[in-house]
Protein backbone atom coordinates (compact mmCIF):
# COMPACT_ATOMS: atom_id res chain seq x y z
CA UNK A 1 0.00 0.00 0.00
CA UNK A 2 1.32 3.21 -1.32
CA UNK A 3 0.96 6.48 1.25
CA UNK A 4 -2.18 8.09 -0.95
CA UNK A 5 -3.57 4.53 -0.11
CA UNK A 6 -3.00 4.83 3.44
CA UNK A 7 -4.09 8.57 3.76
CA UNK A 8 -7.16 7.49 1.98
CA UNK A 9 -7.79 4.59 4.23
CA UNK A 10 -7.30 6.50 7.23
CA UNK A 11 -9.79 9.46 5.68
CA UNK A 12 -12.35 7.04 5.18
CA UNK A 13 -12.34 6.11 9.35
CA UNK A 14 -12.54 9.79 9.57
CA UNK A 15 -15.81 10.35 11.70
CA UNK A 16 -17.95 13.22 10.01
CA UNK A 17 -16.78 16.78 11.64
CA UNK A 18 -12.74 15.85 11.56
CA UNK A 19 -13.56 14.64 7.93
CA UNK A 20 -15.00 18.29 7.73
CA UNK A 21 -12.00 19.66 9.58
CA UNK A 22 -9.82 17.93 7.62
CA UNK A 23 -11.75 19.33 4.18
CA UNK A 24 -11.73 23.32 5.00
CA UNK A 25 -7.60 22.29 6.02
CA UNK A 26 -7.56 20.87 2.36
CA UNK A 27 -8.91 23.90 0.59
CA UNK A 28 -7.13 25.88 2.14
CA UNK A 29 -3.79 24.20 1.67
CA UNK A 30 -4.70 24.41 -2.15
CA UNK A 31 -5.54 27.97 -2.17
CA UNK A 32 -2.02 28.75 -0.74
CA UNK A 33 -0.59 26.72 -3.15
CA UNK A 34 -2.27 28.38 -5.76
CA UNK A 35 -1.41 32.09 -4.02
CA UNK A 36 2.21 30.96 -4.40
CA UNK A 37 2.20 29.67 -7.55
CA UNK A 38 0.39 32.46 -8.81
CA UNK A 39 2.53 34.94 -7.14
CA UNK A 40 5.63 33.31 -9.05
CA UNK A 41 4.18 33.60 -12.22
CA UNK A 42 3.72 36.79 -11.68
CA UNK A 43 7.08 37.54 -10.48
CA UNK A 44 8.71 35.81 -13.31
CA UNK A 45 6.59 37.80 -16.00
CA UNK A 46 4.87 34.86 -16.99
CA UNK A 47 1.15 36.68 -16.74
CA UNK A 48 2.69 39.78 -19.04
CA UNK A 49 0.72 38.35 -21.64
CA UNK A 50 -2.59 39.18 -20.07
CA UNK A 51 -1.65 42.71 -19.24
CA UNK A 52 -0.22 43.04 -22.86
CA UNK A 53 -3.85 42.10 -23.86
CA UNK A 54 -6.00 44.14 -21.77
CA UNK A 55 -3.41 47.21 -23.04
CA UNK A 56 -4.79 46.03 -26.45
CA UNK A 57 -8.01 45.45 -26.18
CA UNK A 58 -8.50 49.12 -24.65
CA UNK A 59 -6.81 50.76 -27.19
CA UNK A 60 -8.95 49.68 -29.56
CA UNK A 61 -12.04 50.08 -27.66
CA UNK A 62 -13.03 46.24 -27.29
CA UNK A 63 -12.02 45.50 -23.66
CA UNK A 64 -14.93 44.35 -21.82
CA UNK A 65 -16.04 44.72 -17.98
CA UNK A 66 -15.16 41.11 -16.20
CA UNK A 67 -18.04 40.35 -15.07
CA UNK A 68 -19.46 41.44 -17.86
CA UNK A 69 -22.48 44.22 -16.64
CA UNK A 70 -26.06 42.87 -17.44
Amino acid sequence: MDRVEEIEAAISDLPPDECRRLSEWFREFEQSRWDAEMDEDSSAGRLDFLFEEANSESAQGSLRDWPQKK
